[in-house]
């Protein structure tokens, strides 16, 4: 990868992405993330070739930096958090990618995303309790939090939030989920016995 046109390409591969030119100078193209609006990677020509700024993991950074010459500590952003990459053609592609997609990861992460992610993991014919959600998304005391995140579902059919009982295996309220019943129901189609409003955890909780 030696071209700006190849690193905005891979930029904008990337979900709810789109390009900008913030400081009227043609020069410095950014990939931003919708809604958000942080950019995760800068391109600028500088010396002759290409660079990238992209955001990366402390414990990445100096990995990156000792592993090759041409990734150095982050031109005109805060060298903690940014590295730059050189395009001269000695890092390669692979590396380059995997580095925006990092980058693109680290700018898109919330607690809600994480929240999400690990609700997904769920499978068929089980369910988590709404601690075994928080501590699978980083934090095992925001259980309220998964709670919030679940009743503002984005989407109800890729995210199955129904799978989610408390510590006692009680459903939610029936204000969730489509109304009445529509827990119970949920979970029956998944083979799933509702009793009382309650599911046994010991049969059908799931063991991350």
């Amino acid at each position: 990868m030696k071209t700006r046109e190849e690193a905005l390409a891979c930029g904008l591969s990337f979900p709810d992405t789109y390009q900008e030119a913030p400081f009227h100078d043609p020069n410095w193209q950014l990939v931003r993330v919708k809604g958000s609006r942080k950019a995760f990677l800068w391109t600028y020509e500088r010396n002759g070739c290409i660079h990238l700024n992209v955001k990366v993991k402390e414990e990445w950074r100096d990995f990156w930096r000792n592993a090759y010459a041409s990734v150095t500590a982050g031109w005109h952003q805060n060298k903690k958090h940014w590295n730059t990459i050189i395009l001269d053609g000695t890092v390669p592609d692979h590396v380059i990618r995997r580095m925006i997609a990092e980058s693109y990861d680290l700018v898109t992460d919330s607690p809600s995303r994480r929240i999400y992610e690990a609700v997904k993991r769920i499978p068929k014919g089980k369910v988590a309790t709404y601690g075994q959600i928080a501590e699978l998304a980083g934090d095992k005391k925001m259980a309220r939090a998964v709670g919030n995140a679940l009743h503002k579902n984005p989407d109800p059919e890729g995210i199955p939030c129904y799978r989610v009982v408390n510590a006692r295996g009680e459903l939610a309220g029936e204000f969730a989920f489509g109304g009445e019943g529509a827990q119970a129901a949920l979970l029956e189609a998944d083979g799933i016995e509702v009793t009382d409003g309650r599911v046994d955890l010991k049969k059908y909780g799931v063991k991350f």
